[in-house]
């Protein structure tokens, strides 16, 4: 009750004050008690509107347009952060495994991303790291798999990249383990291919056979690829009328349709990494000897079988 009426003479004081202010502003000015009135009450009351006026830009202004500001870097930062969450995620793999490449045959790289594919005869790509990053023209391409390329060309930031799949691409290869050597050239992009790179050896007494594996050779000053490099496996012998050396189709172990993360060499190792980097071969299905008691008339004994091929 006390309360209740507390606030109605409150209510009734201001209403009467109200009343006053809006006499006096319609009064004679001439009296200067009632204009002297009028300034104090217009100052009091002016400045009473002006901080309430401040107040509530402040809280309109500070408390709304700075906090929206304030929540959209917040949601454009968590936005940035989610996507390079994603990417990391999405790329880790490949940055591990074309990092343990270069830690096994000793290369020094520069990791970069593919950020676009060249449209003209040659089949390219831009990578994102360029001269201010050390990479320079001749350097070698590579990710997990092995050999992607050279670099034929740099920007500061940016470097284009002749892929081993172009046709025009030639690469000198050393056949595991015998060391022959031979060389490389990509498949092209001719409307039906296999996408198989050309092998041709050097040397006439040189045997190949499916399952043969292959690396980069040795290049003058290391240059346009380094040794080492896993390139792909011999999967068909080809049969040339009239060629004096072997050759063979060679599946590349570089999915070209399918690059991300690569590396440069900027740095190549001090001593030929030879084979050291090459994936290990799937190992065959076990081989069981079966030895067989022989009747009279039939065959000698001893069969090899395979388990699976029909016993």
């Amino acid at each position: 009750m006390r309360e209740n009426r507390r606030t109605r003479v409150v209510l009734v004081v201001l209403v009467t004050a109200a009343l006053a202010l809006v006499a006096l502003s319609y009064s004679d000015g001439s009296n200067p008690a009632l204009r002297d009135l009028r300034s104090v009450s217009g100052s009091v009351f002016g400045r009473a509107e002006h901080a309430t006026k401040s107040a509530t830009g402040l809280f309109a202004s500070s408390g709304s347009a700075s906090q929206v500001s304030s929540l959209q870097q917040e949601v454009l930062q968590l936005r940035a952060e989610l996507s390079a969450t994603s990417v990391s995620k999405a790329d880790y793999a490949e940055l591990r495994k074309m990092l343990m490449l270069a830690g096994a045959a000793q290369y020094r790289v520069v990791a970069a991303s593919v950020i676009a594919v060249g449209q003209g005869y040659q089949q390219t790509v831009t990578i994102d790291v360029g001269s201010s990053d050390g990479v320079q023209p001749d350097e070698t391409v590579l990710n997990g798999a092995g050999l992607v390329g050279n670099v034929t060309s740099v920007t500061a930031t940016t470097s284009t990249v002749l892929l081993a799949s172009d046709s025009s691409a030639v690469a000198g290869v050393a056949v595991a383990p015998s060391g022959q050597l031979g060389w490389v050239t990509g498949p092209g992009a001719a409307a039906g291919g296999t996408g198989l790179m050309h092998l041709q050896m050097l040397n006439s007494a040189a045997v190949l056979q499916p399952g043969d594996q292959l690396v980069t050779s040795a290049s003058v000053d290391d240059k346009p690829y380094v040794p080492g490099v896993p390139v792909g496996m011999v999967t068909k012998l080809v049969v040339t009328n009239g060629s004096l050396t072997a050759a063979a189709l060679v599946r590349p172990y570089v999915d070209f349709g399918a690059l991300g993360v690569v590396g440069v060499v900027i740095l190549p190792p001090r001593h030929d990494p030879r084979f050291a980097a090459l994936p290990p071969l799937p190992h065959p299905g076990p081989t069981v000897t079966v030895t067989v008691t022989a009747r009279p008339g039939t065959p000698a004994p001893g069969a090899s079988i395979t388990p699976g091929a029909g016993h």
